[in-house]
């Protein structure tokens, strides 16, 4: 049984309307809880074995502040085709997978992350779950999937959505 993890991006700031979308930076609130959801990771044991993140600024500085909380994770691997607003290129990274990968993580951007795993999550998710992630997947957000075939295998409908965690969720453990 493999597990992939979906993070999207912790909370951007909107502060300089010039900047250019791929270059946006966190905002406050984002550096707070990044951090904070990646202890929740920990705490779990949910560490990945394999990590994919956009090259934008934003799901950098997430991911740093995702591993610095993480003991043992690998180095994450940056793609271009995680900054896009389809679905169908998220599937062909993660297809993409070394199978050795037991847990991927991808840190990515809606709206393509939140159809991603909408996509993904098949009979047996919890259906919960799936009405909350579908109603908003909101900043750092993590949605977690059970897949039983090889990743590159991997196809709509063939993952279990188990966990779907916001800040908002741990809110009586997460700074403000």
């Amino acid at each position: 049984m493999k597990e992939l993890l979906l993070l999207r991006h912790a909370k951007s700031s909107w502060d300089d309307p010039q900047l250019d979308d791929f270059d946006r930076h966190l905002a406050e609130r984002g550096r707070r809880a990044a951090p904070f959801m990646a202890r929740e990771i920990a705490r779990r044991g949910w560490l990945p074995d394999h990590v994919m993140v956009s090259p934008a600024l934003r799901t950098r500085q997430t991911w740093e502040l995702v591993s610095a909380e993480l003991s043992g994770v690998p180095e994450a691997v940056f793609h271009p085709q995680i900054y896009t607003d389809l679905a169908d290129d998220l599937l062909q990274l993660v297809r993409e997978a070394p199978e050795s990968a037991a847990r991927a993580l991808l840190v990515g951007h809606n709206p393509a992350l939140e159809e991603f795993a909408a996509r993904l999550a098949g009979t047996g998710s919890d259906k919960k779950l799936m009405k909350r992630m579908r109603h908003k997947f909101p900043t750092a957000a993590l949605a977690r999937l059970l897949v039983e075939e090889p990743w590159r295998d991997l196809s709509p409908g063939a993952a279990r959505l188990v966990d779907f965690l916001t800040p908002k969720d741990l809110s009586s453990r997460c700074p403000s």
